[in-house]
């Protein structure tokens, strides 16, 4: 059987970016773990505090994952649940004094990557990736969709 070569690509693509370094051997934290701090900063720099389960609909994985990493980030006092004043069962998850400016090192770090990789590749060339990569997403979504409403009416 043939595979399309533009799926292999893809599928290359996507494996080479997943594995790109941002933080040049210097990570402390994960990059889900980054993003999941990411997203808890967020929401404290605008005053809000955020939840396990909106964590989880963020990063695209299950509630049971953010406990885990929460529960690891808890160990390493990174970050700390707080339970919510008017219902015990929501806890809010909250940075640890010291988090923050880890947090900022490791953002440092990313943007030192960055910065290098626009000299390297070109500000333009990545500008014009991002957004044909963005336009390829897109593209790509309105089938899956237009594909899932196919499904839909044949089983009505």
């Amino acid at each position: 059987m043939e595979i399309n070569r533009y799926l292999v690509k893809l599928i290359e693509a996507a494996k080479g970016l997943e594995k790109l370094d941002f933080f040049m051997g210097k990570a402390t934290l994960s990059k889900t773990e980054f993003r999941l701090l990411q997203e808890v900063v967020i929401e404290q720099e605008k005053g809000n505090d955020i939840i396990s389960s909106e964590l989880a609909r963020r990063l695209g994985v299950t509630r049971s994952a953010v406990s885990q990493i929460v529960t690891k980030l808890e160990e390493k006092d990174i970050v700390k649940r707080t339970a919510a004043q008017f219902d015990r069962k929501i806890a809010y998850i909250r940075l640890s004094d010291y988090a923050y400016s880890m947090f900022v090192k490791q953002c440092e770090q990313a943007n030192a990557a960055m910065e290098e990789l626009g000299k390297q590749f070109g500000m333009e060339r990545l500008d014009k990736f991002i957004d044909e990569y963005d336009e390829l997403c897109k593209a790509f979504c309105k089938i899956v969709e237009a594909h899932k409403a196919e499904e839909q009416k044949k089983e009505a």
